[in-house]
C-alpha cells in the first residue's frame, strides 16, 4: 500500500485520496445533469484490490464490522455493503498516514453508530 501511496501528503484531502484509490464513484456532472458513468477505471486499480480485501477479513473477523455490513446490506446490497467498508477503511489510512497516529477501531465505527450508543453490541441490543 505504502508504494502506491507514496506521499499522502500530495493529497489535499480524504476525497482526493479516496477517488485516487477508486473508492468512490466517479460522477460526470453538469448543471444537474448526469453525463454517462463517468469513467469507472479512473484511479489506482491495485488499491482499490487492497481496501477491498482488507474489507472482507475485518468483515470476517471484526463484529463491529460485521454488524456494519449486515445493515449496509439490506439498506443497499451486499456489493455496496462492501465498498462503503473499503471506503470507511481507505479513509482510516489517508488520517492514519497524515497524522501518524496508530489505527483505532473505536473511531472507525464511531460515525456509524446512532446519537446516543457507544458500541455495535449497544446498538444491536436497542435495534
Amino acid at each position: 500500500m505504502l508504494y502506491e501511496i507514496q506521499d499522502v501528503n500530495r493529497f489535499a484531502n480524504v476525497g482526493q485520496f479516496a477517488s485516487y484509490a477508486r473508492l468512490v464513484a466517479c460522477a460526470k456532472e453538469s448543471a444537474g445533469k448526469k453525463q454517462g458513468s463517468g469513467g469507472r477505471k479512473i484511479g489506482n486499480a491495485h488499491l482499490k484490490w487492497a481496501f477491498s480485501e482488507a474489507a472482507a477479513l475485518m468483515i470476517r473477523s471484526n463484529p463491529e464490522a460485521k454488524a456494519f455490513m449486515e445493515k449496509m446490506t439490506r439498506q443497499r446490497g451486499k456489493a455496496r455493503a462492501v465498498a462503503l467498508v473499503a471506503a470507511k477503511i481507505g479513509r482510516a489510512v489517508y488520517w492514519m498516514m497524515k497524522r501518524k497516529r496508530p489505527f483505532d477501531a473505536r473511531k472507525l465505527w464511531k460515525s456509524s453508530l446512532p446519537k446516543g450508543v457507544r458500541t455495535m453490541e449497544e446498538a444491536a441490543m436497542k435495534g
